[in-house]
């Protein structure tokens, strides 16, 4: 595993380009055959719940135009999830690597954005190859259950109480993301702040059916200002 560290974000490298059996749960990636071209790496399916071009609604790139690639499969089993139709793998389609760049290129977006269900069961390394491969800038929201594969220009940690994060994740996050249902959400938000690096943007976040949570939030950042205030304005604008 490499960390590349250029002016503007941090790229993380983590596995080879070889066509490879995954096993999340071991944290491992089994070797199987090696592509011979990079058109092998098109060929390489994953499953997907949707894609779609919108405006990402929030943390550090809230505003930004992009282009959302939700992968199937999802084992943290947060109760109040808004995209719980994810969790089951074996009830979405796959699509290639190739097709999912096709459509990212037809909507002329620069920026894509790796989202689940919990897309870091899946080895992501063929999917980023290629992506930044053809000048896409590539970004990763997880819960950090399993460890990172791919290369990535920023990273997303939103961490689950249902299932902690993998200790590797934790130094390659660019955003800690903290959805606050409780008062205790605020000390768990600190615990998880202290295990990422100087200079990881912190943001809280209201579940957006404790919308009423939102005063509590804004008086614990007026007093621990490294803190900022993550909304859904995607929900706002009742956008994808």
């Amino acid at each position: 595993m490499s960390v590349k560290t250029p002016a503007r974000a941090r790229r993380v490298a983590h596995t080879s380009d070889s066509t490879q059996a995954f096993s999340p749960a071991e944290g491992a990636v089994a070797q199987v055959a090696a592509p011979s071209a990079v058109a092998d790496l098109h060929r390489v399916p994953y499953p997907i719940v949707e894609h779609f071009y919108t405006v990402q609604g929030e943390g550090a790139w809230t505003g930004r135009a992009a282009y959302f690639i939700r992968t199937a499969g999802c084992d943290v089993g947060c109760p109040w999830c808004d995209t719980k139709e994810s969790w089951e793998e074996s009830a979405h389609p796959h699509l290639t690597v190739g097709e999912l760049l096709a459509h990212v290129r037809e909507a002329g977006a620069e920026t894509v954005v790796i989202t689940g269900g919990e897309p870091t069961m899946h080895d992501l390394g063929p999917l980023t190859r290629v992506l930044q491969d053809a000048g896409l800038e590539c970004h990763l929201e997880t819960s950090g259950a399993y460890p990172i594969t791919g290369t990535f220009d920023w990273v997303t940690l939103s961490p689950k109480k249902y299932k902690p994060p993998h200790p590797s994740v934790y130094p390659l996050a660019n955003d800690l993301k903290i959805v606050v249902v409780n008062k205790s959400d605020f000390r768990w938000a600190e615990q998880h702040a202290a295990l990422c690096p100087d200079g990881t943007k912190l943001w809280l976040q209201p579940e957006w059916g404790q919308q009423r949570r939102l005063p509590l939030i804004i008086e614990y950042v007026k007093t621990h200002p490294k803190w900022r205030i993550s909304l859904q304005t995607h929900k706002y604008l009742e956008i994808p």
